[in-house]
C-alpha cells in the first residue's frame, strides 16, 4: 500500500478524482436523480407567434410580407428556417390629435409627417418542443421580447416576438386590416 502511494504524484490524484466524479454523475443520471436535456421535453406541439415590426419604412403600394407566404426567420442572429406566415396586419404610423368632441379628447390619425412608416404584426406558425420553461424552436426558447429577423426575397425586417400561443388547431383572427397599404 505504501509503494502504491509513493509512486503516485499530485496529477495522478487529480485524474483519479475526476474519474470518480464522472462515475458518480453517470450513476445519478441512470438512477433518474438528474434530468438530461431530452427528458425535459414534455411534448411537441404546433405554435403560433406574433412578430411586432415597429417603424418599418415601405414606399411600395403593397406590404412586402403577405398572408400564406413563407418567410425566413433568424432568431438571436442565428439563421433558423423558412416558416409559414398565417396573417399580416399592417397599419400606418398613428399620431394623437386633439378632438373637438366633448366625449373624446384625442383621436388617432395617420401621421402626415411620416407617410411611409408602418407598424405591422406578422403571425407565424411552427412546430415547437414544449418544456417546463415554454416553447423551444431551433434551440431557442420562444418568449415575448425575443428579437427576430424576418427575411424574404425583397425585405429584411427586425422585430420582436409579442405573443406566443401553443395550439392544437391554428386559427387566425380575420378582424385585422388587410395587406394593402395606402
Amino acid at each position: 500500500m505504501k509503494n502504491l502511494f509513493g509512486k503516485l504524484n499530485f496529477v495522478d490524484f487529480i485524474i483519479i478524482c475526476g474519474v470518480i466524479v464522472a462515475l458518480f454523475v453517470g450513476y445519478i443520471t441512470v438512477k433518474h436523480f438528474r434530468q438530461t436535456a431530452d427528458k425535459q421535453i414534455e411534448a411537441t406541439s404546433p405554435i403560433t407567434f406574433e412578430v411586432f415590426l415597429r417603424g418599418v419604412t415601405v414606399t411600395s403600394k403593397e406590404f412586402p410580407i403577405t398572408k400564406d407566404a413563407k418567410t425566413f426567420i433568424t432568431i438571436r442572429n442565428v439563421p433558423y428556417t423558412e416558416l409559414q406566415v398565417l396573417d399580416v396586419k399592417s397599419n400606418h404610423r398613428k399620431t394623437a390629435v386633439s378632438s373637438s368632441k366633448a366625449v373624446e379628447q384625442y383621436v388617432l390619425v395617420n401621421d402626415p409627417s411620416q407617410p411611409d412608416l408602418y407598424d405591422a404584426i406578422v403571425i407565424i406558425s411552427d412546430t415547437a418542443k414544449i418544456t417546463k420553461d415554454g416553447a423551444v424552436v431551433g434551440g431557442n426558447k420562444i418568449k415575448m421580447g425575443l428579437p427576430v429577423t424576418l427575411e424574404g426575397e425583397n425585405y429584411k425586417f427586425n422585430g420582436t416576438i409579442s405573443d406566443v400561443r401553443v395550439t392544437s388547431d391554428v386559427k387566425v383572427d380575420d378582424s385585422g386590416e388587410n395587406n394593402e397599404i395606402g
